[in-house]
């Protein structure tokens, strides 16, 4: 007796006709083997990021709206794509929209969540023998708007539809061979790691690895969903996302991890009374900014300064709201600084290794490296340094906790 199995293709899978062909008779070996199949694609290649653009030259200010109803074609192009190579082989299959699957979100655009996903059309699809297609990234929401769920969004698609339809197996296929230790484009020598934990994959997600979308890795831990993520190029094993990992001596790092892209907003002498960083934060939250990082500190004149990270994506967005927040509470000023990279160390082995938040510390120390925020977990500790200096940083960690050997 087969198996549903719940598969996800990446940009890189199926960004051109060759690849399109060479995914469809990956899915045929599958349905040979008499397994129902349900596939996830994203958009061709750079597809979505060449619409941004182009809606970019149409208006700068295009409304979220608008941005949804057009982000969300790429990956109906590579659905339908993919069903006609199918078909080509003989094989049953159809294509189908979020909205058609029944995937149910908010009403937010493009960071939507998912409240919900009617299955009977999966379901009936699957037992007409068709190998279900389906788009992305995106779903329909209660007021009957297109949405999508924010970038690497099509990782959660598939995820959630693993979860929905009781999935025996969800397989992420991506252009890297699993999760490594570092990003190998940086660091050559980086490990792939054959087991990780929800946990330990969550902290790398949210601190720079790029290969699995956060909240994707949130629903699959919430419902115990094993992911497994592997190359599409290759039949090599990949790295199983999973609840729980033997290992016979717990590795103290399982991986570093470096962000690029963030900026460090700085509110200058604020008064030090109770309820300033709420406010502050409060309007951050109602505009919907994720703050990273956040570091206090209080001077002997009772006027604090609170810096914080923002994603450069909401930079615009943050920044404003600091500064009409500022004037309201009577602070001196916001500054800015974009020329910021964060590193991190992640592994569930910190837990019962002490020292080595000094370990760390000490590494960068070493090597000139100076540290302008810290943040720490349980399981991580992420640093803030000089954007010049991150890959460094990156690099000189990697080494300190032997990952390389792994």
């Amino acid at each position: 007796m087969g198996k549903l199995i719940v598969q996800k293709f990446g940009g890189s899978s199926v960004a051109n006709v060759e690849r399109l062909n060479r995914v469809a008779e990956r899915i045929n070996s599958y349905v040979k083997k008499r397994h129902k199949v349900v596939v996830v694609v994203s958009a061709m290649g750079d597809t979505t990021d060449e619409l941004i653009e182009l809606a970019s030259q149409i208006n700068p200010r295009a409304s979220e709206r608008e941005m949804d109803m057009l982000t969300s074609t790429g990956e109906i192009i590579s659905s339908s794509l993919l069903a006609m190579a199918l078909h080509k082989r003989g094989r049953k299959a159809i294509s189908l929209t979020g909205p058609q699957v029944g995937i149910i979100t908010d009403t937010s655009h493009a960071q939507a969540k998912i409240l919900t996903i009617r299955t009977e059309r999966i379901k009936d699809e699957l037992k007409k023998g068709n190998v279900v297609i389906i788009a992305g990234f995106q779903g329909v929401s209660t007021d009957h708007e297109i949405t999508t769920l924010g970038r690497g969004g099509s990782d959660l698609s598939a995820v959630a539809v693993a979860c929905a339809v009781g999935a025996d197996m969800c397989e992420i296929f991506t252009d890297v061979e699993g999760i490594f230790t570092a990003d190998p484009r940086i660091i050559p020598q980086a490990c792939k790691i054959k087991k990780i934990t929800f946990d330990e994959m969550l902290e790398l997600a949210a601190r720079g690895a790029q290969v699995m979308q956060t909240r994707a890795v949130e629903v699959a831990k919430k419902f115990n969903i094993p992911l497994h993520v592997r190359s599409s190029f290759t039949k090599k094993e990949g790295t199983v996302i999973m609840e729980k990992v033997s290992y016979i001596e717990e590795a103290v790092v399982r991986g570093v991890a470096l962000i690029e892209n963030e900026a460090k907003i700085t509110v200058c002498n604020l008064p030090d009374t109770p309820g300033v960083a709420a406010k502050i934060f409060t309007e951050l939250a109602k505009r919907s900014v994720n703050v990273d990082m956040i570091v206090q500190n209080v001077s002997h004149k009772k006027m604090t300064d609170i810096s914080f990270t923002v994603p450069k994506s909401v930079l615009a967005k943050a920044l404003k709201t600091s500064r009409d927040l500022a004037k309201k509470v009577k602070a001196k000023g916001v500054l800015v600084d974009e020329a910021v990279a964060k590193v991190s160390i992640v592994g569930i082995g910190m837990k019962s290794h002490p020292g080595v938040a000094a370990r760390c510390f000490a590494a960068l120390a070493r090597n000139k490296i100076n540290i302008e925020m810290i943040s720490t977990s349980e399981i991580s500790i992420s640093c803030v340094t000089r954007k010049m200096q991150g890959k460094k940083a990156l690099k000189v960690l990697h080494k300190e906790f032997n990952l390389d050997k792994i």
